[in-house]
């Protein structure tokens, strides 16, 4: 009788999660990294911008899971 073998690998499912999971966590990190820097921006460079102080104090006080 010939030995088959499937080559299936148990991890192999779990490297797309994994994968997956740390580009959530690199996106987070990301805009909560924007944000602290946007809530120093001073009132010159927000006119620069085109946005206003409400603008930037509503994005700053979302919570980084939120895009």
């Amino acid at each position: 009788m010939a030995n088959i073998s499937l080559h299936y690998s148990s991890n192999a499912p779990l490297a797309g999660t994994f994968a997956a999971f740390g580009m959530i966590l690199a996106t987070w990190r990301r805009r909560a990294k924007e944000r602290r820097e946007l809530a120093q921006v001073d009132s010159r460079i927000a006119r620069d911008l085109g946005i206003s102080p409400t603008e930037i104090q509503f994005e700053v006080n979302k919570p980084f899971w939120r895009g």
